[in-house]
């Protein structure tokens, strides 16, 4: 299944060892991000280092070891046109880049903020509805 991964996902794998990083690795999961999500992760790194007690530098390792593991694909060029269009329905100007790389992948993004489903544009998959579908195919 390919997704659009958001950032509060992958801060959730971060930080803890549970679920959410479970499936993140999952080799089903075909998972893409848009190069922005490290500029989220060095804004909210401070917030992350206290929430953990973890040091910056290690969050910065774990959080490249995460990638590299999970093998997310990130995308540096989105085009205008999809940006466009994004921005016109997304209900937050910070996740406009989010839905930008789902209409170009067309695809649904894995994200646990209910607001980005205030849209009808692209669909929002939340971590217990990929653990559901992962539960069909008796995964989990």
């Amino acid at each position: 299944m390919k997704l659009v991964i958001d950032a509060n996902v992958l801060f959730s794998a971060l930080i803890k060892d549970g679920l959410t990083r479970k499936l993140i690795v999952d080799e089903s999961l075909e998972l893409h991000s848009p190069k922005e999500l490290f500029d989220e992760f060095l804004e909210h790194l401070k917030e992350l280092e206290k929430k953990t007690n973890v040091k910056a530098e290690i969050l910065e390792s774990k959080m490249k070891e995460l990638f590299r593991i999970a093998n997310i694909k990130v995308h540096s060029n989105i085009s205008d046109k999809f940006i466009i269009k994004a921005g016109k329905f997304s209900p937050d100007f910070e996740d406009i880049i989010y839905f930008a790389l789902a209409l170009k992948l067309n695809c649904s993004i894995w994200s646990n903020d209910k607001r980005l489903t205030t849209q009808n544009k692209v669909k929002i998959i939340s971590t217990s509805e990929v653990l559901h579908l992962f539960e069909k195919e008796e995964k989990y």
